[in-house]
């Protein structure tokens, strides 16, 4: 039971690594997409960096309300099912 509890502690602590990563990287292709999109707009070629900040920000508040950011947390459900799928399968069928 003690070795149970070890390696679901340690799936737990190596998901949640997976899912900082995960997320970091999302996050920071979408703000390059922002990046990108402003920086190929002609009409913005004289604006000002704060401008510039501003439509980055907004577009960053518009990810962290996106089911792309909610969907990372299958990171943890999808292991966790195929795992419980697994034990059940050997043990009960």
């Amino acid at each position: 039971m003690i070795g149970l509890i070890r390696a679901g502690l340690l799936a737990i602590v190596l998901l949640t690594a997976v899912y900082l990563l995960v997320s970091i990287y999302s996050r920071s292709v979408r703000r390059e997409k922002l990046e990108k999109a402003w920086d190929s707009d002609p009409d913005k070629l004289g604006a000002e960096k704060a401008e510039r900040d501003a439509y980055i920000e907004a577009g960053m508040e518009a990810y962290r309300h996106s089911l792309r950011r909610k969907l990372i947390v299958l990171v943890y459900i999808i292991p966790m099912a195929v795992v419980l799928a697994t034990v059940y399968a050997v043990n009960y069928q």
